[in-house]
């Protein structure tokens, strides 16, 4: 897949600047943002759910106390190396490398480029309606790591376990409400037989897929047309393919290098550094020879090589490798799950990962989820009165209460990273996404920027933190930092 990556990888480490430690001013600000150390049992005769609604009261009262509190707490390092499965890079004498989105990195203009070329080959080659050329590619919508649903013609947002994000399935460009989705799938999660008819759009050029999919359909939904939703995959798929196959977006970006690739020294730096090291380099990409040639003469232009000097970087180069197919596996993460299966070791490099961790760390972001911690806390108090309490009405006052403040967190959450289908590693519900479970199998170690390699040691043995049990860069808020003593 085009999602940059490299196998066979070098340096890691989990950031060194990462320290679980928090000072023990941060803790107890932390446990005194709402008096939840409360017992139900205490208190003979006062009502239960009137002390919680007490304790609610307080804590709302109380978030403002919440940034002094979580001022200290130890923030994630955005260009870190986050490690699944120990790698030991003494090791480890081969590196392979991707092309696109790992040696070369491209602006915002290519998503815009891939859906223009795509749309107009709709129109002109499948005889789509000439008004499908209005829409745009917009930057703001989609995510990786959706999936298509070929039946229903929904995009869908899943979460580790399979299950249907609450805020996270659109028909077309409308989001469809709760009752909706359990309308159409009869519950959130995502059975086998279900599971056979979504496509999953995770490496970085489907950004522009999975926007034409929600465009198309969208389409015939205003022109109250009927369609076949799988047909609306199989022509929009065919016609991004198209775009690639055809050479139409390699001589355009050949055409204009400026526009579409941005340089990075780093990188190459990265590379020499390898070779140096006496380290055996290759590369392997599905893009055709004179494509990657010309790319790296102009990415290399000012590093003062000259014609294909840059060849002498690498051992081996392998240009339209036909992957997935290379690996005999249509897979949506052949790239990683191929190699790892035979035994390689494997990273991705993802670029949302940096953006994604910044927000993460940013006061916005931990306030809301300091917030969302206090609610889960009293929503569980709460249904733990449901057997004992006879005040139903006064039970679901407050429980709607909490589950409206609990809405508000996670829209304000999402929204930080995007509108639509918020982050690509998280659910709204604080839950690793699908994305983050393929990279949690396939990947032993990934990052943001192939460049991130040169902050670590060659001879680095990386390992995960043994308190992480999913994402290492997932930084949460303890929810034992809410509970007294």
């Amino acid at each position: 897949m085009a999602a940059a990556r490299l196998r066979l990888l070098s340096a890691g480490l989990l950031s060194p600047a990462v320290s679980r430690a928090r000072h023990s001013s941060s803790l107890q600000g932390l446990r005194a943002l709402s008096t939840l150390s409360t017992t139900l049992g205490s208190g003979a005769g006062e009502d239960e759910i009137e002390r919680i609604r007490r304790e609610f009261e307080d804590a709302k009262r109380n978030y403002l106390s919440i940034p002094v509190a979580i001022k200290d707490m130890a923030k994630m390092n955005p260009q870190g190396i986050y490690v699944n499965k120990n790698v030991k890079l003494d090791d480890l004498q081969v590196y392979g490398f991707d092309y696109d989105y790992t040696l070369s990195h491209y602006s915002e203009h290519l998503q815009c480029l891939i859906y223009d070329l795509a749309k107009k080959h709709l129109v002109n080659e499948l005889k789509y309606p000439e008004s499908c050329l209005k829409y745009e590619y917009d930057h703001g919508f989609p995510i990786r790591g959706l999936y298509y649903d070929r039946l229903k013609g929904c995009l869908l947002k899943l979460d580790f376990f399979g299950s249907i994000e609450p805020d996270g399935c659109f028909f077309g460009r409308r989001k469809l409400s709760l009752s909706e989705i359990k309308e159409l799938y009869g519950t959130r999660h995502i059975g086998r037989d279900q599971a056979r008819q979504l496509v999953g759009l995770m490496d970085v050029f489907c950004f522009s897929e999975a926007c034409l999919l929600a465009d198309i359909v969208q389409h015939f939904v205003d022109a109250k047309l009927e369609f076949d939703a799988s047909y609306v995959y199989e022509d929009v798929n065919q016609s991004i393919q198209h775009v690639h196959r055809s050479g139409l977006i390699h001589r355009k970006i050949l055409s204009e290098p400026q526009k579409y690739l941005i340089k990075n020294s780093q990188v190459f730096r990265f590379l020499k550094m390898l070779r140096e090291k006496g380290k055996n380099l290759f590369l392997l990409t599905n893009s055709p020879f004179y494509f990657v040639d010309g790319g790296m003469s102009y990415l290399l232009e000012d590093e003062h090589f000259d014609g294909n000097s840059w060849r002498e970087l690498f051992d081996v180069v392998i240009a339209q490798a036909n992957k997935p197919t290379f690996y005999n596996s249509d897979h949506p993460f052949s790239d990683l799950r191929g190699p790892a299966k035979a035994g390689w070791r494997t990273a991705a490099v993802i670029r949302e990962l940096e953006d994604e961790i910044e927000i993460q760390n940013g006061d916005s972001y931990r306030f809301q989820q300091a917030k969302l911690s206090i609610i889960h806390d009293l929503l569980g108090k709460v249904h733990a009165t449901v057997v004992s309490t006879e005040k139903g009405q006064v039970y679901r006052a407050l429980l709607d209460e909490l589950n409206a403040e609990r809405r508000q967190c996670r829209s304000a959450m999402r929204d930080l990273f995007n509108s639509s289908f918020g982050a690509t590693f998280l659910t709204d519900t604080g839950r690793e996404s699908s994305f983050a479970y393929h990279i949690h199998q396939y990947a032993d170690i990934y990052t943001s920027k192939l460049e991130n390699f040169l902050s670590y040691a060659p001879e680095s043995w990386l390992h995960p933190p043994h308190d992480i049990k999913i994402m290492p860069h997932n930084a949460k808020v303890p929810a034992s930092l809410f509970s007294g003593s």
